[in-house]
């Protein structure tokens, strides 16, 4: 099956053919560091972890560039409160966000570009536009002309006389030719905010202009895929395609993707209204499977609601994957049973593929995933082990690993137990098959007392720590 992707431009699926056969060149816009990062931008992060994932299984080779904006005024702003250096800030938060998507099994970018790298191209850039009449100079400040660039607002299919709504950057409206206009260098207002050199005096890049000359410089005037949260839909990248394909003459983007956002209580989650989870706080209580498990369990272009209600269903999927990779208990290599195994497995990965050419359909992917799973526990019951059961567990393995799912317990050191505590779940079952209930609740109970919690579900008993 062809793979297919919905592209907010055209807002329509469209095939996939990557401008350079076999190579994808995709951009996703990171975060701004100045805080702790939640779980708002783990769900990014893993999102598009997941597009480049399936994207290499699929044969492609992916060149992957996430940037980190290290220069904006919330960092500077944060750093004068706390007393230190914007650029020490900014480092502290960019070593800690890697670390939590090492964590989270996120494959680091390619690159992974900062605005601090980046200013001599951002100079370049703004000079161009300024050289095309697309920009203008005004006291050390430099502007984007957005009524000169006639399909402005192609993106967000926003006209002009609405653009300026949600427009977060409202700097130096009194010096504008048009209240429309967007900075895209800042003079420096104080002696301790960063600056550099530039043709206008000393100053910054604005915003937007940060993502383009960095899309320009580590992929060229045009990739493939750009992608970010769908709240930076506008203003930002519809900023972003202005400055780019005015200052290009060429088309910023082939397909642009943006995943919804985290919803709490009915609310989007984000720093401004305070109600954040982040990412320690969770990883503090769950593997990092079952918040991939939450995010994969609705289409990434949805809001993702979270409550203890999503996060247990999440918990009871992780564990049912984990009950999944148990060995056999029989050795039956032939019949029906081996053969309906291989069945399953060869349909799951089918299926699976299908419903990922479907615009990264993983709901629906995992959805297979779990008809497998229901396979391989039926076909243990059955007493199938040998090649057939090795084999449906491997395409187990690889179809969730394409999730980025790494399906290990969260404490290695625990590994060791698990023979015997599967022993005493087998033990258990036996005894619940004679109706010897009081010595079964004993086994159970005597292993929640050692931080084993057992499920009893239709295709058997799993069990999981605590």
């Amino acid at each position: 099956m062809t793979l297919k992707v919905y592209n907010t431009l055209t807002r329509q699926k469209e095939i996939f053919e990557p401008l350079e056969p076999g190579v994808v060149r995709m951009y996703v816009c990171g975060p701004t560091v100045y805080s702790d990062a939640h779980i708002g931008h783990a769900m990014s992060a893993i999102v598009f972890d997941v597009i480049r994932r399936y994207l290499e299984y699929k044969g492609y080779k992916v060149i992957h560039v996430m940037n980190f904006t290290d220069v904006d005024d919330k960092i500077i702003n944060k750093a004068r409160e706390l007393g230190v250096d914007p650029f020490e800030l900014a480092n502290g938060y960019i070593e800690k966000f890697l670390e939590q998507m090492d964590a989270l099994h996120v494959e680091r970018p390619t690159v992974m570009p900062r605005v601090s790298g980046t200013i001599d191209e951002i100079i370049a850039m703004v000079q161009d536009l300024i050289d095309k009449g697309y920009a203008y100079e005004v006291d050390g400040n430099v502007f984007f002309r957005v009524r000169k660039d006639e399909d402005y607002g192609k993106l967000s299919r926003r006209k002009l006389d609405e653009t300026m709504r949600g427009d977060r950057e409202k700097y130096a409206e009194e010096l504008k030719e048009d209240p429309l206009d967007f900075a895209l260098w800042k003079a420096q207002k104080s002696p301790d905010e960063p600056a550099w050199d530039s043709p206008w005096g000393k100053g910054r890049p604005g915003w937007h202009i940060e993502c383009s000359a960095m899309v320009r410089k580590h992929l060229g005037p045009t990739i493939d895929i750009h992608g970010g949260g769908n709240d930076l839909i506008f203003p930002h990248h519809e900023n972003e395609i202005a400055q780019s394909e005015s200052c290009n003459d060429a088309p910023l983007a082939k397909y642009w993707l943006h995943n919804g956002m985290v919803v709490l209580s009915g609310e989007k989650m984000s720093k401004s209204l305070g109600n954040l989870i982040t990412i320690d706080e969770f990883l503090a209580e769950h593997d990092a499977d079952v918040f991939r498990l939450l995010v994969l369990g609705s289409h990434y272009r949805k809001p993702l609601v979270y409550d203890d209600h999503v996060v247990a269903q999440a918990e009871k999927a992780y564990q049912r994957l984990l009950g999944a990779l148990r060995p056999p208990t029989g050795d039956k290599t032939e019949g029906p049973d081996a053969e309906a195994l291989l069945e399953a497995a060869r349909v799951a990965r089918e299926r699976f593929e299908a419903a990922m050419d479907d615009d990264f359909n993983t709901a629906a992917a995992l959805g297979h995933i779990f008809d497998l799973v229901k396979a391989i526990n039926t076909a243990r019951d059955a007493g199938v082990g040998g090649e057939p059961f090795a084999q449906a567990q491997a395409v187990l393995k690889e179809l969730a690993g394409v999730l980025g799912l790494r399906l290990q317990p969260r404490e290695s050191a625990r590994s060791d137990a698990a023979p015997f505590i599967d022993l005493l779940v087998e033990v258990r079952s036996e005894l619940r098959k004679a109706r010897q209930w009081a010595l079964a609740d004993m086994i159970r109970d005597r292993l929640a007392e050692l931080g084993v919690v057992l499920e009893d579900t239709r295709e058997g008993t799993t069990w999981s720590w605590k």
